[in-house]
């Protein structure tokens, strides 16, 4: 028996309108079939949701049966309760595939693909993505070879790019839950505090969720680095004690069944020093400006040039794209690796649309955060999934 209804996240016409996306897209490029290895996108597809994807595992989907869900043995049975499929589209590998010298899962999928479509000579598969190592294409390649394996990187992530209504809605209670995390932030931190002390908090938070919506484990840990280290954006925490005159950005996501919403702020213990003032000014014009240019019709990189005009005019060079697509995702990474807001990214935004507006300032020996998740809206700018204050926090 497939997934009870009331444990899916979302309704059957939801994955229907999914799966005819990818269908759609699979037709256009010529695919027989696409193996799909990235947990997001399984997850997107057929509701599978296991921390399983340290093994070879993945969702195949054919023209005009239902997907099915391949990985190891032990995890069938979380395919089984997490999938919308039936028991009869669950196709495990033995444990013996399982991080071996002798053989490798993906000759066992070869031989599935053989079984379920005999005719297949153009097989899509996901070549650079964290999941697909090079052990496995070569593999496949060996194992499959009377079809071409062909490039299909992000082509279930493009069709992931417009939000549904039930994914909009998921994405709203996970802003409550970034709005409680932040807030505490706010509340806890203070000089002498140990930063592993603080994180605690935050994933106590995160995880108790807000109200009645209980939060998951978002696909990033807490980011918090403080004063020089603030320069370089991907430090985590350490058991130092927070110290007075230095500022330390937070990067947090709260997250509801899968559902990120990524909101960062800064906070200063001190007296802030002019040209940290100077540039929190000129990011907050820019982050305006950019949320004006965030509109349906308008391109990516609209919302890049209206933010770099007010740093520009401050002195500020940013080297780095100043956003991305967020939605569901699994660890290491909340962004869906499509579209870039950036100079370069001429995509024409679209209602439905969410991304982390995420322009921050890491500069030779300091760094600020000032982001918010945005939808684009029907017409208008894009609205911010959160409500706090769009500004670096003092605390004396």
């Amino acid at each position: 028996m497939p997934a009870a209804p009331e444990k899916l996240p979302f309704s059957r016409g939801e994955y229907d309108r999914r799966l005819s996306l990818v269908r759609a897209a699979m037709d256009a490029r010529g695919l027989d079939l696409l193996f799909v290895e990235d947990p997001s996108n399984m997850a997107w597809l057929t509701g599978y949701d296991g921390w399983s994807f340290y093994v070879h595992q993945g969702v195949v989907i054919l023209p005009d049966a239902d997907p099915l869900w391949w990985g190891r043995n032990q995890d069938a049975n979380g395919a089984v309760r997490t999938c919308w499929m039936g028991d009869d589209r669950v196709r495990p590998y033995p444990d013996p595939y399982v991080q071996s010298t002798e053989r490798h899962p993906m000759q066992h999928l070869g031989a599935l693909l053989r079984e379920i479509a005999p005719g297949a000579r153009r097989v899509g598969v996901e070549m650079d993505n964290y999941y697909f190592s090079a052990k496995a294409y070569l593999t496949l390649k060996e194992t499959l070879t009377e079809a071409e394996l062909i490039d299909a990187t992000a082509l279930v992530n493009w069709q992931r790019a417009v939000k549904s209504d039930e994914e909009l809605a998921f994405m709203h209670r996970a802003a409550r839950i970034s709005e409680k995390a932040v807030d505490g932030v706010l509340e806890r931190v203070e000089p002498g505090m140990a930063k592993n002390a603080l994180v605690a908090e935050i994933y106590g938070d995160i995880i108790r969720g807000a109200g009645d919506d209980w939060g998951d484990y978002p696909a990033i840990v807490p980011l918090l680095p403080s004063g020089s280290d603030a320069a370089a954006p991907h430090l985590t925490w350490d058991g130092a004690a927070f110290q007075r005159g230095e500022a330390t950005f937070f990067e947090l996501a709260g997250c509801y069944r899968r559902y990120h919403v990524p909101l960062c702020r800064t906070v200063f213990l001190g007296d802030p020093p002019d040209h940290i003032r100077r540039a929190e000014a000129a990011l907050i014009k820019g982050l305006k400006a950019g949320l004006e240019a965030a509109r349906p019709g308008n391109r990516a990189c609209d919302i890049a040039n209206a933010l770099a005009r007010p740093l520009e005019a401050a002195g500020i060079e940013r080297g780095a794209r100043c956003g991305y697509p967020v939605g569901l995702s699994y660890p290491p990474d909340w962004g869906e690796r499509t579209i870039s807001l950036r100079p370069e990214d001429e995509t024409i935004l679209q209602p439905g649309m969410t991304f982390h507006f995420m322009p921050g300032l890491w500069m030779k020996d300091w760094g600020i955060e000032i982001t918010e998740t945005i939808l684009i809206a029907e017409d208008g700018p894009a609205r911010t999934f959160c409500d706090r204050p769009r500004r670096m926090h003092v605390k004396p």
